[in-house]
C-alpha cells in the first residue's frame, strides 16, 4: 500500500510537471503571438511603416508638383514685371483691350462650320 501511494505521489508529481510545462509553454507562445501580432499590425508595426511610406511618396510628388509650379509662376512673374511685349499680349487677348486708334471686332463663328 505504500508502494502504490509512492506511486500515487510521483505520478501527481509528474502530472503536476508536465502541467505546469504545457502551462509555460502556454503563456510562452502567447506571449510570442501578442509580439508577432504587434510588431506587424501595431502603431510602429510593418503596416504603419509600410502606409507611412506610400504617404511620403504621394506628398515627395505632391512637393515637386508644387516646385514645378512655383518655377512657372516665378517665370510668370519676372515676364509681367519686365516683358512689354507679353504684357501687351496678355491685355489684347485677355482683357480685350485696344490702343486708342485701334477697333476691336468679336468674331463669332458659326456652329457646323
Amino acid at each position: 500500500m505504500k508502494k502504490r501511494r509512492t506511486l500515487n505521489k510521483s505520478r501527481r508529481k509528474q502530472f503536476i510537471a508536465e502541467a505546469q510545462r504545457k502551462f509555460f509553454r502556454g503563456i510562452i507562445l502567447l506571449g510570442i503571438s501578442f509580439l508577432i501580432i504587434i510588431f506587424l499590425i501595431g502603431d510602429h508595426g510593418i503596416y504603419q511603416l509600410y502606409k507611412i511610406k506610400a504617404q511620403r511618396k504621394i506628398t515627395q510628388k505632391r512637393i515637386e508638383e508644387l516646385k514645378t509650379e512655383m518655377a512657372l509662376l516665378e517665370n510668370e512673374k519676372k515676364r509681367l514685371e519686365t516683358d512689354l511685349d507679353y504684357i501687351e499680349r496678355l491685355a489684347r487677348e485677355k482683357y480685350r483691350m485696344a490702343k486708342p486708334s485701334e477697333k476691336v471686332f468679336k468674331v463669332i463663328q458659326k456652329n457646323g462650320k
